[in-house]
C-alpha cells in the first residue's frame, strides 16, 4: 500500500510518500500509526501524539479503528484549521 505524509508529518519523516507492506498483524489505523512510530527515530517523532494525526484511506477520512486491510492508499496529515 502506498502512504502519503502531509505538512509536518511530511517534514518530520522526511518523505512525501512510500510504499509499504505492514506486518499481518497490523490490521488498522492506530496499529499502523503504531507500527510506524517504531520504525525509526523520524517516524517516532512524526507520531509522537497519534491522538492529533488525521487519516483517509482512499481519500476518505477516517477514524483511528478503521480497518487497513484493502487499502490502496492511506494519506496522514495533522489537524487542518479553516479560514
Amino acid at each position: 500500500m502506498k502512504l502519503r505524509y502531509f505538512a509536518w508529518v511530511r517534514e518530520r519523516i522526511g518523505k512525501p510518500e512510500e510504499d509499504i507492506e505492514p506486518p499481518v498483524d497490523v490490521a488498522t489505523v492506530a496499529e499502523l500509526i503504531a507500527w510506524l512510530a517504531g520504525r525509526g527515530e523520524e517516524y517516532a517523532y512524526a507520531f509522537e501524539n497519534p491522538k492529533v494525526i488525521r487519516a483517509a484511506i482512499n481519500k476518505s477520512h477516517v477514524k483511528p479503528d478503521t480497518r487497513i486491510a484493502g487499502a490502496g492508499e492511506i494519506a496522514f496529515f495533522p489537524p487542518m484549521t479553516g479560514g
